[in-house]
């Protein structure tokens, strides 16, 4: 049960505010001043706290400083209660850290709306997300399914587009954010020498091209459906809009990129200084973990590997006839199997453990 802590020198909106917070299955605190209100959240470390502005001992901008220099406290949703007289002082507790605020009098309805909003926000921003494409892609759909972002993938109508289609191209400026409802997309680079490097994979639920929308860049890469696609197109605007209109959202993004990036540039280390064997194992476990997904959404430990050799080899950064050569070594190892040119990887956890 989600505990949430009232903090109102007025003993009747104190009151009323926890009866209607009990009514709606919150397990609820209160307190009569600033001072006590702090006690309190220290004490009980609610999910979210609902505080009035002007109080005795200690005003509700005394109460929002000291939680958020409190590491216990730091991340706790806060929502400012405010009488129409103040409502022009509330920019500077939302300028404190504030995640919003309601202004007397207000109705229940408003009330428990403005708590879910929050309380959904908090459960977003505090899940931990896979610093990688999936993990983005995830973070998106949270921030929409929750109504943090507003981009309604229905409303927008769906392309479908054959293999060997461009999605996009390289050095081309961005315009929208895509949606990749089925199949399977490859992106790419060419190197000084005209051989494709690729860069990334993508199938059925992944979000695509957001990097170069957010950093205001133009595409580094060139993205080719590799299996028929069906793919939304999110307008630009609508996409950074909804990122941008919320600084929380925004840091979350960025820390995500940013890690992101990092295993990317790991990667790329590990292409140049990795062994061929090393190398290709990571391929394959990459590959299967985005494209072997079960039905729950989770990965499936045997699922085969549908992906010419040559693009494998390009992932990998390697002569197609090396590859070959480390894949009948590892199925003579029985790592994988290979049935009418597909692979099945036998025993995940060992071409894992190649790794390192």
């Amino acid at each position: 049960m989600r505990k949430l802590l009232v903090i109102d020198d007025h003993d009747d909106i104190r009151e009323n505010i926890a009866e209607i917070l009990s009514l709606a299955g919150y397990e609820t605190f209160t307190a009569e001043n600033g001072k006590k209100g702090v006690e309190a959240a220290i004490k009980h470390i609610p999910d979210l706290v609902i505080c009035d502005i002007m109080m005795p001992e200690l005003d509700g901008y005394g109460v929002l400083h000291l939680l958020r220099k409190n590491s216990v406290t730091e991340n706790i949703p806060f929502i400012f209660l405010t009488a129409k007289t103040e409502r022009g002082d509330f920019r500077k507790g939302m300028e404190m850290g504030a995640d919003d605020y309601i202004t007397k009098p207000f109705d229940d309805i408003e009330l428990l709306n403005a708590i879910e909003v929050r309380l959904r926000k908090y459960d977003v921003l505090q899940t931990k997300y896979a610093a990688d494409e999936k993990g983005v892609s995830e973070l998106i759909k949270d921030l929409n399914s929750s109504g943090l972002l507003h981009m309604q993938l229905d409303a927008y109508e769906a392309e479908d587009l054959p293999k060997k289609a461009t999605l996009y191209q390289e050095s081309r400026r961005p315009k929208a954010l895509y949606y990749l409802k089925k199949g399977k997309i490859k992106a790419f680079r060419v190197n000084e020498d005209g051989k494709e490097y690729i860069t990334n994979f993508y199938a059925g639920g992944d979000f695509i091209g957001y990097l170069p929308l957010l950093e205001s860049k133009n595409y580094e890469d060139t993205a080719i459906v590799l299996e028929d696609a069906e793919v939304v197109m999110i307008p630009r605007d609508e996409f950074l809009d909804g990122v941008y209109n919320d600084l929380t959202i925004a840091t979350k993004f960025i820390r995500l990129i940013a890690q992101n990036v990092q295993d990317k540039e790991e990667r790329l280390l590990s292409l140049a200084y990795g062994s061929l064997r090393k190398r290709v194992a990571r391929a394959l476990v990459d590959i299967h973990n985005k494209f072997s997904k079960g039905e729950d959404g989770g990965v499936k430990t045997t699922s085969m590997l549908d992906i010419s050799r040559e693009d494998i080899a390009q992932y990998v950064g390697t002569a197609t006839e090396s590859l070959i050569r480390t894949l009948s070594d590892f199925k003579s190892e029985k790592l994988i199997e290979i049935k009418d040119g597909k692979i099945r990887i036998v025993d995940l956890g060992r071409l894992n453990n190649l790794l390192y």
